[in-house]
């Protein structure tokens, strides 16, 4: 039952961002025909030219019709024709996704990996000097935004110390800094959210008896508290592996990564909305996905959930 009505919220979500991100792209100023036939070459396209290319793009057609057939390819994993290239967006994103999988993947091991122990540390010494360093270092973390540490560490990592390269390929060789980089605002919030779970967990009757029983700190940390503390822990995780992907325009930028949000950058650059209006939609699936895998993942880990 719960399988089922989260769905139907995720359908229903996706649903009106579908409306959302159409307005968007029928909002935009300028011919659509014209910027395609310039993209295939012609310069100076003349109004015979313009007229077939709308009737090819059902840009005469009325609105709702319009929308029918651009959901329907949507639905079908067809995001238009770019302004710029000349070619399916589509084919376009699948060039590029592998890059941004692997950057996303490998900040994401690195985000998890540091809050749980940022987190844990500032948990197990809460009060005292592992809890203020610990949150000094998330909070120094939070406050720097992220083309800013990209722009430093590129110059400082990379430039002056020759560590790594100036223009990254994509590959597992080069994605440490930039993914890095990515992963700081998450490993910040996450590790925060996570003390703060564990304190409130740690402050149950249980771990009372568990202490009086001769349990160690670590032991009721690592057996008691951090289960209970995995749903809010997960729900971050899994709308920030979301987010992830939507900051990844910035850092790949920064660091010349070949995915698909510097090649997004580009389009915004060149006004080239089909691509904008493709990532929208992208990431917008990507944030309604996230949110259902959590959601099922947290009711499998808490029971008190599935009610």
């Amino acid at each position: 039952m719960l399988v089922l009505r989260r769905l139907g919220q995720a359908l229903v979500t996706l649903a009106g961002a579908g409306v959302l991100v159409f307005a968007m792209l029928a909002a935009t100023p300028g011919d659509p025909a014209r910027r395609v036939l310039e993209a295939r070459g012609v310069t100076e396209p003349g109004p015979p030219a313009v007229a077939a290319v709308r009737a090819e793009l059902g840009l005469d057609d009325p609105l709702l019709v319009r929308f029918g057939s651009w959901a329907a390819d949507a639905a079908r994993g067809d995001l238009g024709t770019s302004w710029r290239t000349g070619r399916p967006v589509s084919d376009e994103f699948a060039a590029r996704l592998p890059a941004t999988l692997r950057l996303t993947t490998a900040a994401l091991a690195l985000a998890v990996t540091a809050a749980l122990l940022l987190g844990a540390t500032a948990a197990l010494g809460a009060g005292r000097w592992p809890d203020v360093l610990a949150r000094g270092i998330a909070l120094a973390v939070l406050v720097v935004p992220g083309f800013v540490v990209g722009i430093v560490v590129l110059d400082l990592v990379v430039v002056r110390a020759g560590l790594g390269r100036v223009i990254a390929d994509g590959t597992w060789a080069t994605v440490f800094l930039p993914a890095l980089t990515l992963a700081l605002g998450s490993i910040a919030t996450w590790s925060r959210v996570l003390r703060t779970s564990l304190l409130e967990a740690g402050s149950a009757a249980h771990l009372r008896v568990s202490a009086a029983r001769g349990a160690s700190p670590r032991r009721r940390l690592l057996v008691h508290q951090l289960p209970h503390a995995a749903a809010p822990f997960l729900t971050m995780v899994g709308l920030g592996t979301a987010a992830l992907i939507g900051g990844a325009p910035i850092v790949e930028s920064v660091f010349t990564w070949p995915g698909i949000g510097r090649y997004t950058v580009e389009a915004i650059n060149a006004r080239d909305m089909p691509v904008v209006v493709g990532f929208t939609l992208v990431a917008v699936l990507t944030y309604v996905l996230a949110g259902l895998v959590v959601d099922l993942l947290c009711a499998a880990v808490d029971p008190r959930l599935r009610a």
